[in-house]
């Protein structure tokens, strides 16, 4: 290897880490400046304010949709064959998508799985395979929902947007077409294995196909009923969900740990002229309570837990099929 290139293989990996932690900073420092704006003491009331019974169907629609996200895994267990048991599993995601919505993809959604698969005995290609096919459930379900939400319900976007009403809307056909393009080929491949990056994935039948589709759809439609109940029906429910996946994208390109800031800017982009903007703000932070934080309590005692067990277990790495 020439000596240039050895200096750029150097130098390189700290530039890039020299600007993921300036874009943080630069995150961080409109955050905070956006913050000294905001009157937090009416937000606090706000929040003070929300009655019980909202609350309660919000947490509730929270609890089922982790409940349902939870058995993302045990379609993969299904692909793959490996033995762990129903609970197993359901906690192994369960912890992974807690971790994932609080530090980032990599940390919760990536990292978690393979520590905790790993030390209960699954080989790194069965992992690989498991969470692949989450994370294509999870957002197979996205496509339909915010295709659906954005060709025919398109919300008003502010002037200084780069994309408009109509823009939306074809934004959202494509989506939808690309949900298509995948149940079709599930219809017309099953069975065929495809390789991506040294990795071998099976492409699915059409009933799994529809399986996925309808699990991540369910579950994209209790968030957006999170905070719909949280808001009090004040904005339409469709609305609601729209911005939501608006916001979602948002978070996933900027990767923010938690959407933090990037989900509240992007609902008071879109909703401040229809709630005030204290009450969008106090409904919000009441949702980072409800689907946030109190699940990453409970997934870290399961982390504790499902640690403990494994050293006890010791179970030895079983070959992925």
């Amino acid at each position: 290897m020439s000596t240039m290139a050895l200096s750029r293989h150097s130098w390189w990996p700290w530039a890039r880490r020299a600007a993921m932690w300036g874009f943080f900073a630069l995150i961080a420092w409109l955050l905070v400046r956006q913050a000294r704006t905001i009157d937090w003491e009416e937000v606090l009331d706000a929040i003070r304010a929300l009655p019980l019974i909202f609350l309660l169907a919000a947490g509730a629609l929270a609890a089922c949709s982790f409940a349902l996200y939870s058995t993302y895994d045990l379609l993969g267990r299904y692909l793959t064959r490996h033995r762990l048991g129903t609970g197993t599993v359901m906690g192994v995601t369960f912890i992974s998508y807690a971790f994932n919505l609080n530090l980032g993809s990599l940390v919760g959604g990536v990292a978690f799985r393979y520590r905790l698969y790993s030390r209960l005995g699954l080989a790194n290609d069965t992992i690989t395979r498991v969470l692949g096919f989450s994370m294509l459930t999870n957002w197979l379900g996205y496509l339909v929902v915010a295709g659906t939400a954005f060709c025919f319900w398109p919300m008003t976007l502010p002037p200084n947007w780069k994309i408009d009403g109509e823009g939306l809307r074809i934004l959202g056909a494509v989506l939808l077409m690309a949900a298509l393009a995948y149940l079709m080929l599930c219809a017309t491949a099953q069975g065929r294995t495809w390789r991506v990056r040294g990795h071998a994935f099976k492409v699915p039948g059409l009933p799994m196909a529809l399986l996925q589709l309808a699990m991540s759809c369910t579950n994209w439609s209790l968030m957006g009923g999170v905070i719909w109940f949280l808001l009090q029906g004040q904005v339409g429910y469709a609305q609601v969900l729209a911005v939501l996946l608006v916001a979602a994208v948002a978070g996933v390109i900027t990767h923010v740990p938690a959407g933090l800031g990037v989900l509240e800017a992007v609902f008071v982009a879109l909703l401040a002229h229809e709630v005030p903007q204290a009450k969008l703000l106090g409904a919000l932070l009441a949702y980072r309570g409800l689907y946030y934080l109190l699940p990453l309590v409970v997934a870290t005692l399961g982390y504790l837990v499902t640690e403990a067990r494994a050293r006890r277990l010791r179970v030895p790495a079983r070959p992925g099929r």
